[in-house]
């Protein structure tokens, strides 16, 4: 793959859209991995090269959400460890992902997910503005709940968010901006096992990934903005929007 201004351009502003979706709702590596596709680079080694932007979009949305005074440290470490566990096993799989049928995988289970956040839409405690936030609850099931997502987020990462947002919304009845908030924490620490676990298996990109980076940072941290800002009305327009059109690309184009 000839990394040239144009094709670094090109992976910067798909690496923005990304950052931006993924901490909104989920689903935003559907710009950079099909993008780095186009430009040449083999599936594995997309899937891999894909993480670094990742990880870059998380520390800045981490550090958004820790500046305007969310964090909750000691839960995010223990559900990012968990999922850590599963992302090592999902990208060991993940080094040989190819074909077709996956595409119809993932475009099942972002369908379910929308039904099972869509079933419900009771708000839960602390959402309300100036109320206090209640307590995680379902801590050993929404633990158990994260290795899955873990091992789909370090298999392919693209809609690993509609994954972790119903556990910690609906399972562990978190509000939307809290959901968010352990969201970016979780993915940015499986990422860095999944990045690992991909380094050793395929040649990753690191140019490429660089300007994805750069990208990613940016719009990691004026999605975090947007969502402590407008909260969760805008985190679940962004969350059905992107369901939709993922769903659609995967089964119709």
């Amino acid at each position: 793959m000839t990394v040239g201004p144009f094709e670094l351009l090109l992976l910067a502003a798909a690496g923005f859209a990304s950052g931006w979706v993924n901490v909104l709702a989920g689903g935003g590596s559907i710009f950079t991995v099909p993008v780095m596709v186009f430009l040449g680079l083999p599936g594995p080694v997309a899937n891999g090269t894909n993480r670094i932007a990742i990880i870059a979009q998380n520390i800045t949305a981490v550090g958004e959400f820790f500046r305007r005074g969310h964090s909750d440290f000691r839960l995010s470490a223990t559900l990012a460890a968990t999922a850590s566990l599963g992302a090592y096993f999902g990208a060991r799989v993940g080094v040989d992902l190819e074909g077709e049928a996956f595409n119809r995988t993932v475009a099942a289970v972002l369908i379910g997910v929308a039904i099972l956040m869509a079933l419900g839409e009771e708000k839960p405690k602390g959402a309300q503005a100036g109320a206090s936030p209640s307590p995680a609850k379902n801590l050993v099931l929404g633990h158990l709940l994260m290795i899955a997502a873990g091992f789909w987020g370090g298999f392919i990462q693209i809609g690993v968010g509609f994954l972790m947002m119903p556990i910690l919304h609906r399972v562990m009845g978190l509000d939307l901006v809290r959901t968010n908030m352990h969201k970016v924490f979780i993915a940015l620490v499986f990422s860095v096992v999944a990045l690992a676990v991909f380094a050793s298996e395929v040649e990753i990109a690191w140019i490429a990934g660089a300007a994805l980076a750069a990208g990613n940072a940016l719009g990691g941290y004026a999605g975090a903005h947007a969502a402590i800002t407008r909260g969760a009305g805008l985190i679940k327009f962004a969350f059905y929007a992107m369901i939709a059109a993922m769903a659609a690309k995967l089964l119709f184009f």
